[in-house]
């Protein structure tokens, strides 16, 4: 299977998934609004699916996968399914550890680390506590399914774990329909939405353990111990945990600032679900295939390979990210107005400054999915300490700025703040590849580059001018259906104009794309001028 293929398997996965996050998101702002309730429950949240992101996704991503793959290598499905069970009986008992641990300290967490903010405010300061006490356990399901999911992947089976997110959304879903029918207050909706969420977590790790057991290994719980290959994985994985986390560690301390101003961090969390599905779709597809197949390429020996595989998905990731920036930029606020405002979601309030977030996220967005595209350069080397360290300074850089702005600009301070720390991280990354050698000089994308950025700015312009242009049909007072018509034939028109300029400027080319489709990593060939690892 192609590059483009794995990449479009894990994709439409993850565009399912945040497909549905837009109806969830469009339901939880017709019912909650930017209120006390959706700010609370978007902040106790984003305390799980922090940890989440941080201890499992990023960790096991970056850690795991390279190691359960030299198993696979080294000692056959045997070796690969005890490895497995070692670290599944260390990480179940740590997990429980740390579930009640964070229970038991749930009002002192959210006081002093998630919403210090909300200390102040009567009644909200409670509710998010026990929202968060009821969500947090969805930790342990995701943290395991997480690791499965590195298995999964390792062994290129990539749907399974792609789709299963997406029913957090279908429950989330369900859960708000039934909120309507029953026509329950926003009290009785955020408590059910925990409850949802925590359900969800159960599901999805039952479809990756079946998807597992499919695959031929069945996993058994061992007595924790700390064998070699265990040590050898905590070594790598909390470094990698903070450089795999590093968006949400920045989106938790954004949370945490902006909880001093109301509404402000329900505001950030809807323009995060939109730009979320351009990040998920390419970012998450591309961090997720390139990094076992550019571990199986390092520890063959074919450094050819290795390169080909990171100049393709950056070429990939800048062919498809450039153009949903730029529209983002352009075209935030006829999105927030057609896929928020309604119900408790005020447009003369939520919609400018949401929309004014999603603007700027925009300009991250770049940024934010070639992070994703680099890292693995270093996480399949086994080196989880370098980016550690350019996330640990991009991190500075991100409450710097947040500080500095938050007082003058409020919400869209932090988004400024954001992607500033995105585009710090990703230069950083780049550019100690290329110090070290492994980042081969490709002339192919270094002339793409530029045309791309050209073809980008020229749908931006004839976005502004065509919404300018359509501005009655794209207000607050137009139809639903009028409005969505247009601004569905304002992308499209956009997109059409994106590929054409860029296929007509040599920014990408057909001979490149049946390369890609038509080809599996292991048989392309090398088409850069690459330098050799040291």
């Amino acid at each position: 299977m192609s590059l483009v293929k794995k990449f479009a398997t894990v994709a439409s996965g993850t565009l399912m998934s945040r497909a549905l996050g837009f109806g969830r998101e469009m339901l939880m702002a017709a019912a909650l609004g930017t209120g006390p309730v959706a700010d609370a429950f978007n902040a106790a949240f984003q305390f799980p699916n922090t940890f989440r992101r941080l201890f499992a996704e990023g960790a096991f991503n970056a850690a795991f996968v390279p190691l359960f793959a030299k198993e696979i290598e080294t000692h056959g499905t045997d070796g690969a399914k005890r490895f497995s069970e070692e670290v599944f009986g260390v990480l179940f008992s740590a997990l429980l550890a740390l579930t009640i641990a964070m229970e038991l300290a749930m009002p002192l967490i959210v006081r002093y680390l998630v919403a210090p903010g909300f200390a102040g405010i009567p009644g909200k300061f409670e509710t998010t506590v026990r929202l968060a006490t009821i969500m947090f356990p969805y930790l342990i399901c995701m943290s395991l399914g997480a690791m499965m999911a590195g298995m999964l992947n390792s062994l290129r089976r990539y749907f399974a774990a792609a789709i299963a997110p997406a029913f957090l959304n279908i429950i989330l879903i369900s859960v708000l329909g039934y909120a309507w029918y029953r026509g329950a207050d926003a009290h009785d909706v955020g408590f059910g939405l925990s409850w949802g969420v925590l359900a969800a977590g159960i599901v999805q790790l039952a479809i990756v353990w079946v998807a597992v057991r499919h695959a031929g290994i069945s996993i058994g719980f061992r007595r924790p111990k700390m064998t070699p290959n265990v040590k050898r994985l905590l070594i790598l994985a909390l470094p990698a945990a903070i450089t795999g986390g590093i968006t949400q560690i920045n989106q938790l301390i954004g949370t945490a600032i902006a909880s001093a101003q109301n509404s402000a961090v329900s505001s950030l969390a809807y323009a995060d679900r939109i730009y979320q599905l351009p990040l998920g779709v390419v970012g998450v597809a591309v961090a997720i295939v390139l990094l076992p197949e550019l571990s199986r390429a390092l520890k063959s020996g074919n450094l050819i390979e290795a390169a080909n595989l990171q100049n393709r998905s950056v070429e990939f990731t800048l062919f498809m990210t450039l153009p949903a920036a730029a529209a983002l930029w352009v075209m935030s606020e006829p999105i927030v107005r057609l896929v928020y405002e309604r119900g408790a979601f005020a447009a003369n309030h939520s919609t400018p400054i949401v929309a004014s977030i999603l603007a700027i996220f925009g300009l991250g967005l770049p940024a934010f999915v070639l992070i994703k595209a680099f890292t693995p350069g270093y996480f399949a080397r086994e080196d989880t300490r370098t980016p550690m360290i350019f996330a640990a300074i991009s991190v500075g850089v991100n409450v710097a700025t947040a500080l500095t702005l938050f007082p003058s600009m409020g919400a869209p301070g932090i988004a400024v703040a954001s992607a500033v720390a995105g585009w710090v991280n990703a230069l950083m990354l780049l550019g100690m590849l290329i110090r070290r050698g492994h980042w081969g000089r490709d002339i192919p994308l270094l002339k793409r580059i530029p045309r791309l950025v050209l073809s980008a700015v020229v749908m931006a312009v004839a976005l502004y001018f065509a919404e300018y242009y359509l501005a009655a049909r794209l207000g607050p007072g137009s139809p639903l259906v009028v409005k969505t018509a247009t601004l569905l034939a304002l992308v499209g028109g956009g997109a059409a104009l994106y590929f054409i300029t860029a296929f007509g400027t040599g920014g990408a080319d057909f001979a490149m794309l049946r390369r890609n489709v038509k080809r599996g990593s292991k048989a392309a060939p090398p088409v850069t001028e690459q330098s050799p690892d040291p």
